[in-house]
């Protein structure tokens, strides 16, 4: 009696080839995904709910940690700060890219050089530019002291007065915005010419081509700038860290510094857990709101 072979049809046994080879090229992907972002965060929730020293088992406490972090006037105060430094540093930071890129696109003399010039602080290493940027700011041999003493202004003790510590954070900010600065250059360069040409037959002026045609036509890119700013702007950590360890008066305590100190120097993993779940949170609705109100102001070509 001959035994019947069970095979495939050639079209299912393609699929499944082209299934194979698909997730076998996403493997890398996927087991990255896994190892580093999926499992750490899953761990991390159930640490939220634990209170663990490092040194003793970990103690099963439920919600504890959570209704602390919302009594906990050092986790408000950090939110405050980070809000603070992202709300005003990240409008001032677009605007000067953006007007960096409308300067850098005109037919300047040297102007391969001036954008790798503004370009090159986003390769230093950020620590690097904490060092310096602490130097700068010194109360009295900083160089930001002595040029505003030119225009008679009296020194500025910028990282040891609480009233001016995020000031300078936030002017500090702007050392890095080379990465905005040349995707704008990119976005301008791909607007259609004849679009400046029919609107100055139309008698449009400068300011009205840059109102009603660059603006419109940039704004996917602001938007997008605008995004990862807010998210980089809310991780703020290395240089508060170097620079004022947070103070002075907790001034400069932003939340990822404090959720550093509570996991790594008061030993309080699981409510460091909670705090950057908090955190999540919140990040993940303000992305969320912004793709929401995007679609009031960004304009995409049809």
């Amino acid at each position: 009696m001959a035994v019947k072979t069970f095979s495939l049809p050639p079209i299912r046994r393609n699929r499944l080839r082209d299934w194979a080879t698909g997730y076998l090229f996403a493997a890398p992907f996927i087991l990255g995904f896994v190892a580093f972002f999926a499992y750490p965060m899953g761990y991390s929730l159930w640490m939220s709910f634990q209170k663990w020293d490092l040194l003793s088992p970990p103690k099963f406490i439920g919600l504890a940690n959570f209704t602390k972090l919302l009594q906990d006037p050092l986790a408000r105060l950090s939110l405050y700060n980070s809000f603070y430094y992202t709300v005003i540093a990240v409008p001032l930071q677009l605007i000067l890219a953006f007007a960096l890129a409308l300067a850098l696109t005109q037919p300047l003399r040297f102007r391969d050089l001036y954008r790798g010039g503004f370009y090159m602080p986003i390769l230093i290493p950020i620590v690097a530019s904490a060092v310096v940027w602490q130097r700068v700011f010194h109360p009295e041999y900083g160089i930001l002291n002595e040029v505003l003493g030119w225009f008679g202004v009296p020194p500025l003790k910028w990282l040891f007065d609480p009233a001016l510590a995020k000031p300078a954070f936030i002017i500090m900010s702007f050392w890095m915005i080379g990465r905005m600065m040349v995707i704008f250059i990119a976005g301008l360069g791909n607007i259609p010419v004849s679009l400046y040409e029919a609107a100055s037959l139309d008698g449009a002026g400068a300011w009205e081509r840059l109102r009603h045609i660059t603006i419109p036509m940039m704004t996917p890119l602001i938007f997008y700038n605008m995004v990862i700013a807010i998210i980089n702007s809310f991780q703020t950590f290395i240089p508060a860290q170097i620079i004022t360890q947070g103070g002075p008066e907790n001034s400069t305590l932003f939340v990822v510094l404090n959720i550093y100190r509570q996991g790594f120097e008061y030993f309080n993993m699981g409510y460091a857990a909670a705090l950057s779940w908090e955190f999540f949170v919140i990040i993940l609705g303000f992305t969320i709101a912004q793709f929401y109100m995007s679609k009031r102001w960004v304009f995409y070509e049809q």
